[in-house]
């Protein structure tokens, strides 16, 4: 199992010892104040980011106009962008609670797509409706089993020397990439690039209706809050024993783009959300106004 190969890595692996219970569970050396507040922000923005689809999902069954109000080329992006992450923490040899969150993630997009295509074909009946929800089946069995069946394979190696909570880390004082860091790194930065253009639709699609109903802005809230907390986290992370913190970021630098860059454009979507209700809420008291 995955877990295994976290027992299989001695204690004395953190050069400087670690808060044991941050070892014990995450199976990562936290040898300083900044390392303890990388991991509690990590742990945090976990936390958003599992919270962010459930106020959409309350908002479409009291809505029912999900289909209209989110558009379909931004929930494509953004399970594209999930699944390359999920991709790119097994490739990267990231931690369980890390590639089991990129697992979580990839089924929440399956289940908001999901809502999506449901409330699109109960008003547009449609042949192709059976074999879209057959394939959204199929990719959430997919994406159970890929963590499982990796687990199953054989354990890995322990590996000597400090390893920091990396998306995409190298050996201590080694900085050229390896094959499957190549590999991850190109993986990473699609998934940012489909972060980034998932959003241009669902602005787009704002724009054109001038609403932003059916959509809970507690979505994009806490992804932004997520972001920022997930990127803050990488960023205040010790480098590895001998690695600069030029080399570091550079390791780092898809992932930090696909969080920390998309707060701009989620910046639109909530100034989008203020001026279109303010118009709604000026239209609805235009009427009373009027001379009787």
């Amino acid at each position: 199992m995955v877990w295994k190969k976290l027992g299989s890595r001695n204690f004395s692996s953190c050069p400087n010892g670690s808060i044991q219970w941050i070892w014990d569970v995450l199976g990562e050396c936290a040898q300083d104040g900044w390392d303890e507040a990388s991991v509690g922000l990590g742990l945090i923005s976990i936390l958003c980011f599992a919270a962010s689809t459930f106020p959409q999902f309350i908002k479409a069954y009291k809505t029912g106009n999900m289909d209209q109000a989110l558009s379909l080329w931004f929930l494509l992006g953004w399970i594209g962008g999930d699944s390359c992450n999920l991709i790119g923490s097994f490739l990267a040899d990231q931690l369980p609670l890390q590639s089991y969150t990129a697992v979580y993630y990839v089924m929440a997009d399956l289940v908001m797509l999901t809502l999506y295509f449901y409330y699109k074909f109960r008003k547009r009946p449609s042949p192709l409706s059976a074999p879209i929800n057959s394939m959204l089946l199929f990719l959430m069995g997919t994406a159970c089993t890929t963590p499982l069946l990796s687990a199953a394979g054989p354990v890995a190696a322990p590996r000597e020397g400090f390893r920091g909570r990396a998306l995409l880390s190298v050996e201590p004082g080694s900085k050229p990439f390896t094959r499957q860091e190549i590999i991850g790194f190109i993986i990473g930065s699609v998934s940012s690039v489909l972060y980034l253009l998932s959003r241009l639709p669902q602005i787009r699609t704002n724009f054109l209706r001038k609403s932003t109903q059916g959509i809970s802005y507690s979505l994009f809230a806490l992804v932004m809050l997520g972001n920022t907390l997930y990127g803050l986290s990488v960023l205040l992370k010790n480098p590895e024993e001998g690695q600069s913190e030029g080399s570091y970021l550079l390791h780092h630098l898809p992932w930090l783009v696909g969080s920390l860059g998309v707060l701009l454009l989620d910046t639109i979507i909530s100034i989008q959300f203020l001026v279109y209700r303010r118009s709604a809420a000026a239209s609805e008291l235009e009427p009373l106004l009027l001379p009787s």
